[in-house]
This record gives C-alpha cells, structure tokens and sequence, in this order.
C-alpha cells in the first residue's frame, strides 16, 4: 500500500510539473489517503502483533 502512495505522489508531482494540475490534485488526494490507510493499517497491526506475543 505504500508502494502505491509513493506511485501516485510520483504522478501527481510529474503531472503538475507538466501543467496538469487537475490530474495532479486528484493524484495527491489519493496518495495522500493510502498513505493515511497505510498509517492506520501499520498501527493496528504493531497493535494485535504485540498483543500474540503476551
């Protein structure tokens, strides 16, 4: 999930570079809200893997 945060902040900074900036505010919104997935995934998961380990 990261890997397509990444990928898409990557389109979205090419794409307003070229003038885009439609197609790269969109891009951002989305990278942007993997990311937030990622973060919230990555929390719970540190969360129920310490919670096995007791």
């Amino acid at each position: 999930m990261l890997y397509y945060a990444i990928v898409f902040l990557v389109i979205a900074l090419v794409a307003g570079f070229l003038g885009f900036f439609g197609i790269a505010g969109l891009a951002a919104s989305i990278a942007k809200i993997l990311f937030i997935v990622f973060i919230v995934l990555f929390v719970v998961s540190l969360i129920f893997g310490r919670r096995r380990r007791l």
